[in-house]
């Protein structure tokens, strides 16, 4: 069995493959984010991917299916229960997840808002669920002259405070929600992440900066990442991926400003003799087209991903492998702005592979971490099953 040195770990932020079978448990009957998206653009234009064996694991118009694949590929089925990017990413890593993270559909507790107010010197206003860029253009005057926070929620467990880098100071707005963190610890709250969304312009033409950070709870338990670190492997986490483990277990955090950025940031690990793992979120996917409803500019995103994917394939060596898959999916054709309950793609690549073809569909996104470990030889996690044999042969 093939070990490898380096594992390059990619995440689509929210690019799920059609409705999993306890869809309609959440609400998400019908949710098929790329089929839709696909049918939407009249075919998506992802050559690359294609050849890796996407439309093997099932068909996505415009997508040709391979002949000779190059990629082992699957789909994936979430076990925890939940469809946010935390749960999705503990998943991943070896968790599972029994209790989900709490909504606030109709905004926040008005204690848990008194609380803020008191703590921070500073009126809230907001407190609702939104779009961050229609928010701005509601409340951004009104900040601009009182400095009041704007708070606001979205379908996923998050506390999001946006204040402009002029008014507030960016070391003023991470402070506040560092005590805006330390409030919602409270089981009662059970809030997954709080963000602070700073941002610039004037009234009519407000932009968010990349200054966003995100607070996230601890990992509930060890990850396969602290398990990497514990043994002194190179664990490079690039994107929100810091973020979302709240630190534990990265060796290296490396901050992105988009997809393109974050595509940018990876290749560029490859250029370091590293021994672990470099695992990359690429958030605009879900972020700025999924919660938005916008198919044509996911749709868009999408190929631009792959336009970049051949960089890295180009930079792997021969003891590299290739991971890449979701956390969950955002159908921008489905009811609502929330996240959607899918399958998720799963396309493992390097470069010992004559023909690729088709795995056990798994059943856990940790099979994912059980891999990671199984590979570097590392204490397994918990949950999933690893498939480092299936991809070796």
């Amino acid at each position: 069995m093939k070990n490898f040195k380096r594992i390059f770990l990619i995440v689509m932020d929210s690019v799920g493959i059609g409705e999993a079978p306890d869809a309609e448990k959440f609400n998400d009957k019908g949710a098929d984010t790329l089929g839709h998206i696909a049918e939407r653009m009249n075919g998506l234009q992802m050559p690359t991917m294609g050849k890796l064996g996407l439309s093997n694991i099932r068909e996505i118009k415009g997508i040709e299916k391979a002949e000779k694949p190059m990629a082992y590929y699957t789909k994936m089925q979430e076990a925890s229960n939940g469809k946010d990017t935390m749960t999705g990413h503990w998943e991943i890593m070896g968790l599972h997840i029994e209790q989900p993270f709490r909504t606030f559909p109709d905004g926040f507790p008005p204690e848990l808002i008194q609380d803020l107010e008191e703590k921070t010197g500073r009126k809230v206003i907001g407190n609702k669920p939104a779009s961050g860029t229609a928010i701005l253009d509601e409340l951004g005057e009104e900040h601009m002259s009182t400095g009041a926070l704007i708070v606001y929620t979205s379908a996923d467990s998050v506390l999001q405070i946006a204040a402009h880098e002029e008014i507030i100071s960016i070391e003023e707005q991470y402070r506040i929600c560092e005590i805006a963190r330390e409030l919602t610890l409270d089981e009662k709250y059970m809030v997954g992440r709080v963000i602070a969304r700073p941002f610039v312009g004037k009234p009519g033409s407000f932009e968010r900066t990349s200054n966003r950070h995100d607070y996230a709870l601890k990992p509930f338990g060890r990850t396969v990442m602290n398990t990497l670190e514990d043994e002194n492997f190179d664990v490079i986490a690039i994107g929100k991926i810091s973020d979302i483990y709240d630190g534990e277990g990265v060796t290296e955090a490396i901050r992105t400003a988009d997809n393109d950025d974050g595509m940018t940031k990876i290749v560029e690990s490859m250029d370091k003799d590293f021994h672990g793992l470099s695992f990359l979120n690429l958030v605009d996917f879900d972020a700025k087209y999924g919660h938005r409803r916008d198919p044509e500019g996911y749709g868009k995103a999408l190929e631009d991903f792959d336009e970049r994917l051949p960089e890295v394939l180009n930079k792997l060596q021969e003891d590299d492998l290739l991971i890449i898959t979701a956390d969950h999916g955002n159908d921008p054709v489905h009811h609502g702005t929330d996240h959607t309950r899918e399958y998720v793609p799963l396309i493992m690549y390097h470069k010992g592979i004559n023909e690729g073809k088709e795995i056990t569909l798994r059943k856990t996104f940790a099979d994912i971490g059980a891999t990671v470990a199984e590979n570097f030889k590392v204490d397994l996690p918990k949950h999933g099953i690893s498939f480092l044999k299936d991809i070796s042969k």
